[in-house]
């Protein structure tokens, strides 16, 4: 549930819109603006795709929403306090699984060390073969 103070405290003016499409990124998960947008006609079909579109860009420009790309589509959107994974993505079936973000920590830290790059995975997805597709038995 978004919490109406939540949006104002980051400056912005509460509108029912932007509640409802917090409300469904953190519901979903990991999400399409075109499934925000499916989830949020549910109970208000008066919303378009576009006013989802402008409402992702204003909550991710505040820090309430991030997107990341999982594959050759679009952008997936989640919720800013998810940002606790890595994206796992098979190139085969498609999943999407979460590997704890401190699994790259080693990572990360070689990249600063070596080249003195501050890296940013929570907005990196990792290809390869899920333990499904890799052992079909």
């Amino acid at each position: 549930m978004v919490e109406k103070n939540e949006l104002r405290e980051k400056g912005l003016r509460l509108t029912p819109q932007r509640e409802l499409v917090l409300a469904a990124v953190r519901e979903l998960g990991h999400a399409t603006p075109e499934e925000v947008s499916d989830k949020v006609k549910l109970t208000h079909p008066g919303i378009n795709l576009s006013t989802v579109y402008r409402n992702l860009e204003t909550l991710e420009n505040v820090g309430l929403v991030q997107h990341t790309h999982l594959g050759h589509g679009g952008a997936t959107y989640h919720a800013a306090e998810e940002l606790t994974h890595l994206h796992l993505v098979c190139g085969k079936c498609g999943d999407v699984g979460d590997a704890p973000i401190t699994t790259a920590a080693p990572f990360v830290q070689s990249l600063l060390d070596d080249y003195g790059f501050k890296t940013d995975v929570t907005h990196f997805a990792i290809y390869g073969i899920c333990a499904k597709c890799a052992d079909p038995r």
